[in-house]
């Protein structure tokens, strides 16, 4: 099997604890040697702050090549910029450029008046001033707004046509999800590499709930085998053993790299890699 190069997602901590996990996962991981790992923002760019200093932190603490989020959610292009300008400041080089999720409490995405009004527009603006590597966003099931099946489709080929170079997807149940996604995206001409977003389950009642927000379909299967799971004591094995089966799938289908959203809980996404030969001798080997 051939290992495949990863990533991992953080999110900036708002509490004391919190920082002590997002440093013990980042100390975890990095010696993984991730192609990127990437710094999330808050519901409504709510932690714009805290993502800043983390990016700054982990760039320069553990040399690791850090993606820092980018939303268009209630900021002008001018205050959008500036944290742009920050960003390269600090020696990122790497976006993941997204719409974003509205504030709580919000029915919708509403742009601001003087702000982006799309991440198409938000990818169009930093691939002008041509400082990063873009990534977006990617919805292997149709994102909870989109108008048809292939809507998903067709707006991520606007982005790769804005300037985006590759894409994240949401999270998926499934192996055969992403490939007929992958297969959708083919026949639209996108060319662009798309990168699965793999969910380490840490709780089944967090991730069910997390599918449930973002137009996830969970098989009846896995519903079943995690309930059975969790009333035996045998959740974190499940979640392993399920995890490390959806990531050999995806490399036996041609997947090269694989992205882990981490909740900043690094033990089952270090076991998977593991699994999968993502190991820090394996990375010395390669480098010798």
């Amino acid at each position: 099997m051939t290992t495949p190069k990863v990533s991992f997602e953080f999110f900036p901590p708002q509490t004391l604890d919190a920082s002590f996990r997002l440093w013990e996962t980042a100390q975890v991981l990095a010696p993984l040697q991730p192609e990127f790992v990437s710094v999330t923002y808050g519901a409504g760019g709510t932690t714009r702050k805290l993502t800043h200093e983390a990016v700054g932190t982990i760039h320069k603490n553990y040399g690791l090549n850090v993606a820092a989020h980018l939303t268009c959610v209630e900021a002008t292009r001018a205050e959008t910029m500036e944290i742009v300008n920050s960003y390269a400041e600090v020696g990122v080089t790497e976006i993941v450029a997204l719409r974003g999720d509205p504030p709580k409490g919000a029915k919708g995405f509403v742009p601001h008046p003087e702000g982006f009004a799309s991440s198409v527009e938000l990818i169009e603006a930093l691939a002008e001033d041509g400082r990063f590597t873009i990534r977006a966003g990617a919805y292997p099931e149709p994102h909870p707004e989109a108008a048809d099946p292939l809507a998903d489709v067709r707006w991520l080929k606007r982005k790769v046509e804005a300037g985006a170079t590759s894409a994240i997807t949401q999270f998926f149940f499934e192996a055969e999800t992403f490939f007929r996604f992958r297969d959708a995206c083919e026949r639209e001409g996108i060319t662009a590499k798309i990168i699965p977003g793999i969910l380490p389950i840490q709780s089944w009642k967090g991730a069910k709930n997390f599918a449930q927000r973002c137009g996830t379909s969970i098989p009846a299967w896995v519903e079943e085998a995690f309930e059975a799971a969790v009333r035996d004591g045998r959740e974190q094995l499940l979640a392993t053993a399920l995890c490390t089966e959806l990531c050999d799938k995806l490399i036996e289908g041609g997947v090269e790299d694989l992205h882990f959203y981490t909740l900043n809980r690094p033990g089952l996404t270090r076991d998977v890699c593991h699994a999968l030969g993502v190991t820090p001798e394996a990375v010395l080997e390669n480098v010798a």
